[in-house]
């Protein structure tokens, strides 16, 4: 019997894919797709439970639903992903509104999981193997037609100090490459003109297939097919070789936009949360980047108030965004979770961990409004991605979708959203950069010099056969 099914992702790129598979499964197993949970048979909320602060939009989610289900605007309640992975005794016993649970290892159990909730009346909870989970599959794209995620890899085999990431996703496990070459063909063929290549750690490619780091062979592949932007997300430093800054340098596809995280700077503290990293190296190599990248824009994530971290500690990493300019960061404070070292260490508190990313914010908020006043005078390519009703918005290379801002600006002539077009920047508003266009749209071709910037409503939906 065919359902109405509504669900609600939360968390990374990597948990959206997973939600893309799940609605694929539960489409082909009959069922509808709707965009609003008002008149869902069954909410699916796809949970992340990386930080307690996650999870407590996780449950603010459960609960909103909740009371659609006791206004009866809703029948059931799903709930998958990495919190019910991590606490599902305690969801089930703090939650009773839930009516089933999906763990990491069982995303492919979803439809299984509507038939039990729906005509036999159980409470499923599936936890599969977070270690042997299926990667591959159809999807139900969520993002606009224009970009779209591609992940090469689940889990993480890094064991950082801080972080639970190993508990709740597994071992690190690559994605043949004739498997990522085949959906990312299909998603060329699908006309998405921006693929962002994602994994807990993408430099680590292939390492546990063959032994050797492949990530530089999978991207020259992935340039061959049509697509006009490839996008990467997460290299950990101590995984960028040689190879890979050649291939990154010398493919006019591969965006100068690298996504790095390093967490902190001061050695003692990178040595207590497992890091591989030294000051010196993680100078050394992005120094070897801006050398060898022109127009090479960073991101990073920075941690406050981890163990080990005091006012010199702190005034140090300040010191060290300072020197090295990187162009986007987010600050976090540390969040001890429960389960992991850093945990059981001594760390400063919370509020002095808040502060310090308060003020790590600031430093980092010179940093790129000295980026953006050197931006301005320049063209950059441009993808449209909507209208306000006064102006055009979209993103350059230098932004990524979600996380970065928009560039705003104007044209004379209407612009098609998902359409490359050149912009002159002129001015910045509230930290974001403005511009002016003649709305002709750019010649894909790979002598156009990379950029782009924005964010999306997500609600279009594409299968991948």
């Amino acid at each position: 019997m065919p359902y109405k099914i509504s669900f609600i992702s939360l968390g990374c790129a990597k948990n959206q894919v997973n939600c893309e598979q799940m609605m694929a499964l539960v489409a082909d197993a009959g069922h509808t797709i709707q965009i609003e949970p008002e008149g869902a048979d069954v909410v699916v909320v796809n949970t992340c439970g990386f930080l307690a602060s996650a999870c407590e939009e996780a449950i603010e989610n459960i609960l909103e639903m909740a009371e659609l289900k006791r206004a009866g605007q809703i029948k059931k309640i799903l709930v998958t992903g990495c919190m019910a992975q991590r606490y599902q005794r305690d969801v089930l016993r703090e939650l009773p509104e839930i009516d089933g649970l999906l763990g990491t290892g069982s995303y492919d159990r979803i439809a299984d999981a509507i038939t039990e909730v729906m005509q036999k009346g159980a409470k499923p909870c599936h936890m599969g193997d977070i270690d042997a989970a299926n990667q591959s599959g159809e999807r139900i794209l969520s993002t606009p037609p224009w970009y779209a995620w591609l992940r090469i890899a689940e889990g993480c085999s890094n064991r950082c100090a801080y972080c639970v990431i190993p508990s709740i996703r597994g071992r690190y496990r690559s994605r043949a490459m004739s498997d990522v070459l085949e959906e990312a063909a299909e998603l060329s063929d699908a006309g998405v003109k921006e693929l962002i290549v994602i994994a807990q750690d993408i430099t680590r490619y292939g390492v546990d297939l063959t032994g050797k780091r492949q990530l530089a062979e999978l991207l020259r592949e992935l340039c061959k097919l049509n697509f006009h932007w490839i996008r990467l997300h997460y290299l950990y430093p101590s995984g960028i070789t040689e190879k890979l800054i050649d291939t990154i340098a010398s493919e006019p596809k591969i965006l100068p936009y690298l996504d790095i995280p390093i967490q902190h700077c001061n050695d003692g503290i990178l040595k207590a949360m497992r890091r591989r990293d030294t000051k010196a190296s993680l100078t050394a190599i992005l120094r070897k980047l801006r050398e060898r990248i022109p127009g090479l824009v960073l991101r990073t994530s920075i941690i406050t108030g981890l163990p080990g971290e005091d006012e010199a500690a702190f005034e140090e990493l300040c010191e060290f965004l300072r020197e090295q300019k990187i162009e986007r960061a987010g600050v976090f404070p540390f969040s001890p979770e429960e389960g992991t070292p850093a945990a059981e260490m001594s760390y400063p508190d919370a509020e002095i961990a808040k502060r310090r990313a308060e003020l790590a914010v600031d430093v980092q908020s010179e940093i790129i409004d000295a980026y953006n006043a050197a931006a301005l005078g320049s063209v950059r390519e441009v993808l449209c991605e909507g209208f306000d009703g006064q102006r055009y918005y979209g993103r350059s290379y230098a932004e990524s979708p979600d996380i970065d801002g928009r560039i705003w600006f104007t044209s004379d002539r209407d612009i098609t959203p998902g359409t490359f077009v050149a912009v002159r920047l002129t001015d910045t508003m509230d930290g974001e950069l403005t511009g002016e266009s003649d709305g002709v749209p750019t010649e894909e071709s790979d002598g156009v010099p990379p950029e782009s910037d924005c964010e999306t409503t997500g609600e279009e939906e594409r299968k991948l056969q």
